[in-house]
C-alpha cells in the first residue's frame, strides 16, 4: 500500500472520520466501520483532504479543464481541491450546484465557474449513483463534458447485479471512477498493526459476505 494510502488512513482515523463498531449503511447492511468525510470539520484537515485528492487526481495523468462538486459535501471539497491544487502550480476552475435554482441576483443552479471542457466530478463516496448521474447530466446540460469521478472510498461492497456503486457508475455512465482509499486498503492497513486485531476479524468477515472478490 502506497505511503499516500497509509498517510490518508491515519488521517482519517485520527479525526474520526473513519470509525469502527455497529453502522447500519444506506443498503441496510450492518457494517463494523462507518466513514464519515464530513468530520473533516477544520482548517487543517480540510486542507490536508483537499491534498489527498489533487495527489490522487495528479497521480492518474487525467486530461481535465475544472472540478466539479455536487451540493453539499462536494462544495467543500472542490474548494479545498482546487486550493491544492493551484500551491502546485495549476490554476483550476471550479463550480458546484444549488439545490434550487436561484431567480434573482446572477441566477440559476450553477455557483462559480461557467462549465465548460473536460470536468471531474468529485464526491465523497458513491452509494446508489444518483448524485453522480445527476451530476453527469447536468454538465453535459452546460455545455460540459463529464471524464471522470473522483471520490475519497470505494467500499467496494457487491450490489443486486454483483458490481460495486463504483462499478455500476462506471459502466453505466461510461466514467472512470478513483478513489483515495478502498476496503482493501482498509484491511490492509489494519493487518499492518495491533491495535484493531478484532475489529480486522469483523470488517474481514464483512468483506466476505458483500465485498467484491
Amino acid at each position: 500500500m502506497s505511503l499516500n494510502k497509509t498517510s490518508f488512513i491515519k488521517l482519517a482515523i485520527k479525526n474520526n472520520v473513519l470509525q469502527f463498531g455497529s453502522f447500519v449503511t444506506k443498503a441496510g447492511r450492518e457494517s463494523p466501520y462507518f466513514f464519515n468525510l464530513g468530520s473533516f470539520d477544520n482548517g487543517d484537515s480540510i486542507k490536508s483532504l483537499g491534498q489527498f485528492y489533487a495527489n490522487r487526481i495528479l497521480e492518474t495523468k487525467i486530461k481535465f479543464d475544472m472540478l466539479y462538486g455536487p451540493a453539499y459535501k462536494g462544495i467543500p471539497l472542490v474548494t479545498a481541491i482546487a486550493i491544492a491544487l493551484a500551491e502546485q502550480g495549476l490554476n483550476i476552475p471550479y463550480c458546484f450546484n444549488r439545490k434550487e435554482a436561484k431567480d434573482h441576483g446572477e441566477g440559476g443552479i450553477i455557483v462559480g465557474a461557467p462549465i465548460n471542457g473536460n470536468v471531474l466530478i468529485i464526491d465523497d463516496v458513491i452509494s446508489a449513483g444518483t448524485s453522480i448521474n445527476e451530476s453527469n447530466q447536468l454538465i453535459k446540460a452546460n455545455g460540459g463534458y463529464p471524464i471522470g469521478v473522483f471520490v475519497a472510498i470505494d467500499r467496494q461492497e457487491k450490489g443486486p447485479h454483483g458490481l460495486t456503486a463504483t462499478g455500476e457508475v462506471s459502466k453505466n455512465l461510461k466514467l472512470p471512477v478513483y478513489s483515495i482509499i478502498n476496503l482493501i486498503d482498509i484491511v490492509s492497513y489494519l493487518e499492518q498493526s495491533d491495535n484493531y486485531v478484532g475489529e480486522l476479524v469483523k470488517i474481514k468477515e464483512f468483506q466476505k459476505l458483500y465485498g467484491i472478490t
